[in-house]
């Protein structure tokens, strides 16, 4: 039984304030790191006791937030430096050629793009998914027309949308929930299944219809990809350098995943083996292009990589370091301050003073799961949809499997990726688009398919 009880203290209201402020001035297009800052320093303030605390809370919550990063920035380095060696050397355009063929129109582009990131993430989780498909097909989506960020929204809908969502087949996500509710994995998955399904067909839909003329973009003149220029003129001279990086470079992809599949590597492992084989493969291509220059050469997509990937996160760790605050994080930044997370505490205390009936349950169940995903982490939350469905279900005979999944769904579709910015960051980085305007491109469909969530979840608790 999960104990709803729970006591605000001032610090869950200066952040409740500036979780408001933040989202207000989001709305507004305005830069939030300023507002973020201010507010970690406040907050420090208040949960230490001191002014010292305060300016210490800043930095400690940036560099908490820079390693919890670390990861995707160097994920999103070496890819890009790949992308790079590709493109100087060719190689790209004779990996695009044969795509070309399949990836027609904009329209067909997204759908194909979206069901390839659904496949992959599937199998091997949505990080990993983001570099590999990024590194082979996004360029060929933008020189069939479709807009960067347009592609942004198929990868990131379908992967760290549906597939992490739903998690039918690693199952990590279902297993978390079904834990804490006392009951089976099976049971989440299978009792659950419209409502997951309905979530994903209504939102992706929504995001076709609703952006279906502005999908678009200038084809093969689409300046850049990861901060890669895909610029075309004319069909770049056949090297056998060329060649060979054109070639291995699906090969070795390929490889990665059989690996993956075969010694079961997931999450972080599978991770590192995409990003390490893209490291490879642009020192091979260097070396076989560039010969005696190979060593500078080399240096200098690292570099191109890097600089790509800390100019996409630097805004970002102020604001991931703001919302750190809100789960499990806040014990390392500022020590005990007499919470294990904010924003759960917050959930649970809007679980314990709202009415209880099915209905208004459901609608529990989805505001718990976004305000614990505010923090970026999509599982964090799990635990407590997890227990409130078990609580709540069985106090008024409603489907536990069914609030579970609906508290899943709302979790980690907001906080694992698909509406806050600091959770859209490998999609954005890797097709070169802002967070904040991918995250308002998300927002309405994403905010359908919780509507028909919702009342699918009515029909079947």
């Amino acid at each position: 039984m999960l104990e709803t009880a729970t006591v605000l203290t001032p610090l869950h209201y200066l952040y409740l304030a500036g979780v408001i402020v933040i989202l207000t001035v989001m709305v507004m297009r305005k830069d939030t790191p300023a507002v973020c800052i201010g507010f970690l320093f406040l907050l420090g303030m208040a949960g230490v006791g001191t002014v010292i605390g305060g300016i210490q809370t800043v930095f400690n919550a940036m560099l908490y937030a820079a390693k919890e990063f670390m990861e995707v920035i160097a994920t999103i380095a070496l890819v890009t430096a790949l992308s790079k060696a590709l493109s100087d050397l060719g190689s790209d355009y004779l990996l695009m050629k044969p795509m070309s063929r399949v990836m027609k129109t904009p329209s067909l582009t997204w759908w194909i793009l979206g069901f390839t990131m659904l496949l992959f993430s599937l199998f091997l989780w949505p990080s990993p998914s983001v570099a590999l498909v990024g590194a082979i097909m996004l360029p060929f989506a933008v020189r069939a027309g479709l807009k960067p960020l347009a592609a942004a929204m198929a990868m990131n809908l379908f992967g760290h949308g549906i597939a992490l969502s739903y998690d039918v087949v690693i199952q990590g996500a279902p297993a978390i929930s079904a834990a804490s509710a006392g009951i089976t994995t099976s049971q989440v998955l299978s009792e659950g299944r419209p409502v997951f399904w309905i979530m994903g067909i209504a939102t992706v839909t929504a995001a076709f219809l609703l952006n279906r003329k502005s999908m678009a973009g200038a084809g093969i003149s689409e300046p850049q990809i990861g901060g890669t220029e895909l610029t075309q003129s004319s069909s770049p001279r056949l090297t056998r350098p060329a060649l060979l990086l054109a070639v291995a470079t699906p090969l070795a992809f390929l490889a990665d995943i059989g690996a993956m599949l075969v010694f079961d590597l997931r999450g972080g492992e599978a991770t590192s083996i995409v990003s390490g084989t893209a490291v490879l493969l642009m020192c091979l291509g260097a070396a076989m292009a560039y010969k005696k220059d190979s060593l500078e050469k080399i240096t200098g997509y690292l570099t191109e990589g890097f600089l790509f990937a800390i100019r996409i996160f630097a805004p970002v760790i102020a604001i991931g370091a703001f919302f750190f605050l809100g789960g499990e994080g806040i014990s390392t930044i500022m020590g005990e301050v007499g919470t294990k997370g904010i924003m759960n505490d917050w959930a649970v205390w809007l679980a314990s003073h709202a009415p209880l009936n099915k209905y208004l349950i459901a609608a529990i169940q989805m505001a718990v799961g976004a305000l614990t995903g505010l923090d970026g982490s999509g599982f964090s939350g799990l635990p407590l949809t997890g227990a409130l469905a078990s609580t709540f279900g069985a106090a008024v005979g409603a489907s536990v499997p069914v609030l579970a999944a609906l508290g899943q769904i709302t979790a980690i579709f907001v906080g694992g990726g698909t509406i806050v910015p600091w959770g859209l960051i490998p999609v954005a980085a890797i097709c070169d688009v802002s967070p904040l305007e991918l995250a308002r491109k998300n927002f309405l469909p994403v905010l359908i398919g919780f509507f028909c969530a919702f009342l699918a979840a009515c029909f079947l608790l």
